[in-house]
Order: structure tokens, then sequence, then C-alpha cells
């Protein structure tokens, strides 16, 4: 990102106002306003992670000049991030409409926050040992809440970086982090590969989808190399090493799963597609020599079947003697016949774009070879390689001309020219169109556990997308990209303070439906007009408390009311679920 313009900064007109308004006369009445909105039950869910206490414990120590300290600073980026995520250039700003209190500061501090003090702050917990940071915290929050570590998700995803970013890493010779990443080109999952980014791996747990570990690496680092030292480090966190790791097929890579299996761990993860079992597999399908076995349906709320699940009876063995169950979904090949039709409707539409192209009189491609080579890759790029059946022919048209400049007459003699150029033709192959759907909806899950069932290996795959709607949640709510910085240090700090955001929004999530277990409640009215939600969310109870406000009644010097927004139905309800006091909300 370029830089930006830095607005007229609002925070310094109202610090000029608190400051005139403390000069006074004594006998004036004055009333101010904060927001309170859900900084009261953040702040419970903070206090009980103790997380203030472990920056202040793993941060650096603090020059004898420093009025802020950092980590009262980053208490701050972490509220601000939580309920607004405004840029670092706007958090002293954002913090100028709360209570002091309510962020942890006092109201000098308040005077002292901008984003010089957040930035430093940043360098600070780059300087830590973030990494061990992240991992103690995790094992405080897992014994505080309870957190079951016995099935673990993994994935990643990439953060896109617009601005002249140094590919190579300007920062990755420095003495006291010499494995600093780099934003650099890769393998883009945003369909970015204009952009430079970083990889961000995250694990969750089944319970609650509560983020427990977090890496950032390089942005041209592969999947398939971080799942070993990830494990490893689940393991201690865990403190054990018979939990199930679930991952997407990366983990399929021969060594990932000896090694895990090796050192007495489990695991299940997609069988990749490049693998001689997934080929000899499907050949079966076309013969007809598969018989599916029903095994389970998903059913909506209404009670409508919308997938069907069915698996072979025994699960095969790959090359290294691992299980492979083989399962089939009604949905899946659904969505599989109309991810086919599109790429076939795209690929077509490229090809007959190429065919006017190469018989164009100004046509690039002359020769054959090159003609194939821009129709295998149009065909690769899309996905459907052997879906077409395609012909490539050297064509000739002739062209008359005069032999001379001028008005033709009887007598004008004309000169014969002729161009080649290559003739392309394509059609359908419905044969192997056939061949292909008879694979809709067919996926297989490989693992080296026993014990488990068809339906438990498909039921434990099946909370994958826990760990997906983390990463949803952080590149929309929290919008992670792009990001307002220009150190790389100071991202991959920033990129610490998500994951503890994301922590403690996964717990308040787990804590509100959990009470809500307890006491038998099925719904809360947080949607409008009062509709009741089943499953709440952080981003509900922030919208529901965003209203609430604390007024303060002064006369000079002496304080003669606090008086807080009433509380609706609603939030009394959220509340009470969480054990709060509605009377002293916000006080």
């Amino acid at each position: 990102m370029g830089k930006r313009q830095r607005p007229v900064k609002r925070w310094k007109r109202l610090k000029a106002e608190r400051a005139s308004g403390r000069a006074a006369h004594a006998g004036q009445t004055r009333l101010t306003t904060h927001s309170v909105g859900v900084l009261p039950i953040l702040n419970r869910i903070l206090d009980q992670m103790k997380l203030e206490q472990f920056l202040q414990d793993y941060l650096p120590p603090e020059d004898g000049r420093t009025k802020l300290r950092s980590h009262r600073a980053l208490m701050v980026l972490i509220r601000n991030t939580f309920t607004a995520r405004a840029p670092i250039y706007g958090v002293g700003e954002w913090a100028c409409g709360y209570a002091p209190d309510l962020l942890g500061l006092t109201e000098a501090e308040m005077e002292l926050l901008n984003d010089d003090r957040v930035g430093r702050a940043l360098d600070k917990l780059y300087k830590a040992d973030h990494a061990s940071l992240a991992l103690s915290v995790a094992a405080h929050v897992v014994k505080r809440f309870n957190v079951q570590l016995d099935q673990l998700h993994n994935d990643s995803t990439t953060i896109s970086f617009f601005g002249a970013y140094d590919a190579q890493g300007i920062e990755t010779t420095d003495p006291d982090r010499p494995e600093l990443v780099s934003i650099t080109w890769g393998h883009s999952k945003d369909h970015r590969p204009d952009l430079k980014q970083l990889l961000y791996i995250l694990t969750v747990s089944r319970d609650g989808a509560i983020p427990i570990h977090y890496r950032a690496a390089s942005g041209n680092v592969t999947d398939d190399v971080t799942h070993r030292d990830t494990w490893e480090l689940l393991c201690q966190l865990a403190q054990r090493r018979d939990f199930l790791y679930v991952a997407d097929c990366k983990l399929g890579a021969s060594e990932n799963m000896k090694t895990i299996h090796r050192n007495g761990g489990r695991f299940i993860t997609v069988l990749p597609r490049t693998r001689r079992e997934d080929t000899t597999f499907r050949q079966r399908l076309v013969r007809g020599e598969v018989r599916w076995r029903h095994i389970m349906d998903k059913v909506d709320d209404e009670g409508q079947v919308i997938d069907r699940f069915s698996s072979l009876r025994e699960p095969a063995l790959s090359q290294e003697g691992f299980r492979i169950w083989w399962f089939h979904s009604t949905r899946k090949a659904e969505l599989d016949t109309v991810a086919r039709a599109g790429r076939i409707n795209r690929a077509t539409a490229e090809l007959t774009q190429l065919q006017a192209r190469l018989s164009s009189p100004k046509a690039r491609i002359r020769t054959k070879e090159k003609a194939t080579e821009a129709v295998t890759q149009t065909l690769r790029q899309h996905g459907v390689e052997g879906l077409f059946t395609v012909k490539i022919t050297a064509c000739e048209s002739e062209l008359f001309r005069q032999e001379r400049r001028g008005r033709p007459t009887k007598d004008t003699r004309y000169v014969r020219q002729v161009r080649t150029f290559c003739c392309l033709e394509f059609e359908l192959d419905q044969e192997a169109i056939g061949r292909d759907r008879t694979s809709d909806g067919v996926f297989p899950l490989i693992t080296n556990v026993e014990s488990l069932s068809a339906l438990e290996v498909l039921e434990a795959y099946k909370k994958q997308p826990l760990v997906e709607k983390r990463f949803s949640q952080l590149k929309t709510d929290f919008r992670v990209a792009p990001v307002y910085l220009k150190s790389v240090r100071r991202i991959e700090a920033l990129l610490c303070v998500y994951f503890f955001v994301m922590m403690t929004q996964a717990l308040l999530e787990r804590e509100l439906r959990l009470a809500m277990e307890r006491a038998e409640t099925e719904s809360v009215a947080l949607y409008p007009e009062g509709r009741p939600c089943r499953r709440p969310t952080a981003r509900l109870v922030i919208d529901l408390f965003e209203g609430v406000e604390r007024h303060l009644l002064e006369t000079g010097r002496r304080r003669q009311a606090i008086m807080v927004t009433e509380i609706s139905r609603a939030q009394r309800r959220i509340l009470k679920l969480l054990h709060l006091s509605p009377s002293d909300y916000g006080r």
C-alpha cells in the first residue's frame, strides 16, 4: 500500500476540550458522555484470559522514559480490533469516545495514546517471543475454560498486500529474528496472483472452534511443509499425542502421514488426487464395480433432507498401510455437475476466441505447435483436459491483387497470394464427460485410526469448516487485509494481535452458547425485529450493545452521578446468561 495522507485528528480536538473542561470554573456543571458498548463483556473475557498479564510478562523491559506502557497500548488495540477495527492511525480517535477505565487506562494515559505509541508497542511485541506468548495464552485458556483438545483442525489462508513491499524481505537479515517472514508472491488462495502475500496458518479446537495456535510464514511457503512442525507444537500444547489432527489434502503427503503415525499421532485428511490409489478407484467407478452403502442424511431446520452420504462397506489400504474411506455425497454431486458445466462454458468461450484469432490475417500464432500449446494451456487452466476433442490443421487462403496500381481494366493482370494459417476445430467429447460424471460427489478420506468407522471419520472431517469460518471472520469482521502498515516487523506482530482477537471472539461465543444449554434456552432475540437466534455470534452481541452509553454529571471537581443507558430486555437476557449484573453494567 502506498502512503496515505492522514486526516485531521479529531481526537486532538477532543483532548483539548477535555483540558479546557478541567480548567472551567469550580461551580460549573458539566455532562460528559462516553460509549460503553460491549466493552464490559469483552473486559471480563480478557480478564479471564489474563492476556494483559501475559503481555506484561513477555514484552521486553520498558525504557525509563516510556510514558504509556506497551502492554496497555496493545490491550487498547485488541479492544479496538474486536469492536470497531479502526486503522492504526485512528485508534487514538476511537479511544476518545470511551471512558478511560473501560480501556484499562487513566486520564493521563488516554492523552498519550496515538498511532506512534501503538506502532512502537507492536515493535515491542515483535521483539518478544510472540510464538511462546501465544502458546502460553492458549495453554491458560484451555485450562481456564476447560476447552477439549481431543480433536484439532488445521488450515491456512493467504493475506494479500497492496503496495511496494520488498519481495525479498528487507528485514530477513535481522540478527534478533533471522526467521522473519517475507511478503512475496506465491499461490494465492484469494485468487489474486498479482499481489504479494503472507501465509497465515491457524489451528482450532472442535470444542467451540477456539483458535489455539497460529503461525505466519512467507508468502511462497507451501502447506505440505508446515504440518510436521505444527503438529509438534500442538503436542506440547495439548500435553498428549493421541489427539485427532484433521487437515486438508496437503497433510496427505506421504512423509507427513508417516511422521505423525510413527510418533503416536492420529490424523484424518483428504487423499490427494495425484495419488495412484485415487486413479485406481475412479477407474473402478467407470467400470461400474463400486457399490455404495447409505450411512447418513443431513437435514435442515425444517426436517428436509439436503444431503445424503454413502460409503463403501470396507476401507481400502494406501501404499503406506493407512485406511482409505471413500464417500459419496448427493449434494456434492450436484455441485460438481454445476462446476463442470461452468468450466466447460468458460473453456468453450476461450477456444472460440482462440479460433477467431488463429484465422485472423494478423494472427501471431502461425505454427501448429504453437497453436497446440495455446489450446493445451486453455484446457489445463479450466480443468477440462480430456473433455474436448481438438483438431488443428494447416489451412490456406488465397487472395488476388492487382499487379500494378491504378483503376482496373480488362487488361489488368492479377497476382495470386496464398496465406497459411492454423484452423482450429473442437467439440465436446460426450463419452469422456460421461466417464468424468461417474466421479461426481465422490471424495476419499485417509486415516491411520483403525478404530473409527466410516461414519465417525466422516463426522470428524465435517468439522473442518470451523477453521474456514474463522478465516472468513478474519477477512470480513476484522478486515485483516489490506494491513495499514509498511514494516514487516509490525505486520507480523499485528497478526499475533489478530490471533488473540479471534480467540477472544470464539471464547465469547462458546461461553454464551454453553450458558444457553445450561439454561435450556433454545434461542435469544438478537436478530432485527427481535427474531430468535439459535447460535449467537460475537458480531451480533457487539451490535446489540452498540448504543449503550455512560453519562457523567459533574459540578466543578465533584462527581455527582453516573447514569447508563437503560438496558433492554434482550441485553438483560445476554447479561444474565453471562453472569453479569445489568444494574452494574458499564458503571
